[in-house]
């Protein structure tokens, strides 16, 4: 099961969801209780190994050269784009070398297939991208095709319910971990991810 952890703002927790098995870390560069700048997600991408994980850069409705300058500052090898984006953005991002996510919600009709748009990963979210809010997964109507991961509404305690019914290649959270919003938890980001992979049991919660 492959895990990306999106919204990480701190060393700590860059650190823990890579030990912790994380398959992608995510960093924000789009309005949002979670945005870097470019320069502090180049200092947080420098800590994931080579190898280890992919350091992706989240986008949302931002210019095409926007997104070109502040990926190439943040030193990231993957960029999602999370807005309505056409191919083109897509086709233009993979002539610099980048592997590319689409995001989408069954709400826009934009197609659930991955690859679509060109990209090589496919993130199927809820009407309200980053927001924790559950979506009904009967939404989906035709389930999504290829490498596609869901969002929206995960936490530690529903992951493995959520691929166990629907059967996704991986899981995305962020608000899933947190203790407010933007603030995220160490012990809660540990926890989805064994639940998410299903390494064993889940730990006890904190007190």
């Amino acid at each position: 099961m492959y895990v990306k952890v999106c919204g990480l703002r701190k060393a700590a927790e860059v650190e823990a969801a890579v030990a912790a098995g994380a398959d992608a870390i995510g960093f924000v560069l789009t309005p949002s209780p979670r945005q870097l700048t470019p320069q502090a997600v180049r200092e947080l991408a420098a800590l994931v190994p080579s190898g280890t994980a992919a350091t992706v850069a989240v986008f949302r409705g931002e210019p095409l050269d926007e997104v070109r300058r502040a990926t190439a500052l943040a030193g990231v090898d993957t960029v999602q784009l999370h807005g309505e984006e056409e191919p083109e953005a897509f086709a233009a991002l993979r002539a610099e070398g980048l592997r590319l996510i689409r995001a989408t919600s069954p709400a826009t009709g934009a197609p659930l297939e991955t690859g679509a748009y060109g990209e090589d990963l496919l993130i199927v979210d809820s009407p309200r991208p980053g927001s924790g809010e559950r979506w009904d997964p009967a939404a989906l109507g035709t389930r999504p095709t290829g490498s596609w991961m869901l969002a929206g509404g995960l936490a530690p305690d529903n992951v493995a319910d959520a691929v166990t019914g629907l059967r996704p290649w991986g899981v995305d959270v962020s608000s899933g971990v947190e203790i407010s919003r933007g603030v995220k938890d160490i012990g809660l980001i540990e926890r989805f991810i064994a639940a998410a992979k299903g390494t064993g049991p889940l730990p006890p919660k904190a007190d």
